[in-house]
């Protein structure tokens, strides 16, 4: 075996002397944070880019959707997925809000809209889904379902950066979307986040509420936080955003080798493209049958840590393991076989602009010679 480890992502990273020249500009202009130039011209920037008419930059992804629900006075209970990163349901937790999670769908992993109906009550104020590894939800059925029930609708889009359905942005579907910067994601400012919506006025009260609540200096207009992004990563963001569709691209050359390599393997289940979809290829899970494969999904997984390839179990556990959450009557997981089924086959592969062919063949060597 090679020493070499093989991790399950690696950050883009921008040109270390473009950086430089950069923070130069930054140290001249002693301006570090609060809405300075490089913070206004990312938020431009990615307004075009993510083809959204607004955007409001935040210090990471889990305060956009704790604002969003802020922003949108929602309560009571929202209907959300067991199958995400924490953050999403926290941020409904950290806002006296119940979460009521419903089942997932086999072939996206994303929330299934024929269970949504059945799980709202009289205090359902909203939706939370997730396009889970960037896969775009049904976002017109779950509009519709949102407009008969009088329901908002807040997309965790922190996979989806750069998504597009038919040449038209994700990211403006339902009332607000979120996206997550983060060094793991497609594109990274190191920690970062933002909220996409569509008028001005919301774009006013969001940035106040990210603020503190400051209209001006003297004037406190509702009980915001601190949620601002600073000067260093508006810039290192910029630079990212020169080079994340070659990034893009790259992941993509990645998942066609996987699926090459894996389509033939009895008892390992790849995700497709979606037709008309503009995917980001953010990550590549696979799933496992251990009765056609040979193996657990978790004897696979620690087979790969011993040929020093790092994959992850993402999502597992399910939200709804955890302490925090099983005691909820949604939570049961008699109620979630799907998700259950998908938390306990699912290993998400190395995926990042950058990986060899060496490493491809490597963990198609690893996987091929499990059977």
């Amino acid at each position: 075996m090679e020493d070499k480890q093989i991790t399950v992502t690696s950050p883009l990273l921008p040109d270390l002397d473009e950086f430089n020249d950069l923070l130069k500009r930054i140290w001249d202009k002693k301006w570090i944070t609060n809405n300075g130039s490089f913070h206004k011209e990312l938020e431009a920037a990615l307004c075009e880019y993510l083809k959204v008419p607004y955007i409001s930059l935040f210090t990471n992804g889990t305060l956009p959707l704790m604002c969003a629900l802020q922003a949108l006075r929602i309560t009571g209970e929202v209907i959300t997925t067991p199958y995400s990163f924490v953050a999403t349901t926290h941020s409904l937790w950290w806002n006296g809000i119940k979460p009521v999670f419903v089942d997932i769908d086999p072939e996206t992993c994303n929330l299934d809209p024929d269970k949504i109906e059945a799980a709202i009550t009289p205090k359902t104020t909203a939706i939370m889904p997730v396009h889970v590894y960037g896969k775009p939800c049904a976002t017109g059925r779950i509009q519709a379902i949102a407009d008969t029930y009088g329901l908002k609708v807040i997309y965790d889009a922190a996979h989806a950066f750069g998504v597009e359905v038919n040449g038209k942005s994700i990211l403006n579907a339902g009332d607000m979307s979120t996206l997550s910067f983060h060094a793991t994601k497609v594109y990274n400012t190191i920690e970062g986040g933002a909220l996409v919506y569509h008028d001005e006025k919301t774009k006013k009260r969001i940035d106040y509420l990210k603020n503190f609540g400051f209209a001006d200096e003297v004037t406190i207009v509702a009980p915001g936080i601190n949620g601002k992004m600073d000067e260093v990563r508006s810039a290192y963001g910029l630079l990212n955003l020169k080079q994340v569709d070659a990034a893009i691209e790259g992941r993509k050359q990645v998942a066609v080798k996987y699926r090459e390599g894996l389509r033939n393997i009895k008892g390992i289940r790849v995700m497709e493209d979606m037709p008309g979809i503009r995917h980001n290829y953010s990550y590549f899970p696979i799933f496992i049958d251990a009765e056609e494969y040979g193996m657990t999904r978790d004897e696979l997984y620690f087979r790969m840590k011993e040929w020093n390839i790092l994959g992850r179990r993402y999502f597992y556990p399910l939200i709804t393991e955890f302490s925090t959450y099983r005691g909820l009557e949604s939570a049961n997981p008699v109620h979630l076989p799907v998700a259950v089924k998908m938390a306990d086959s699912v290993i998400c592969l190395p995926m990042y602009y950058g990986l060899t062919e060496n490493d491809i063949d490597k963990i198609l060597n690893c996987i091929q010679s499990g059977q």
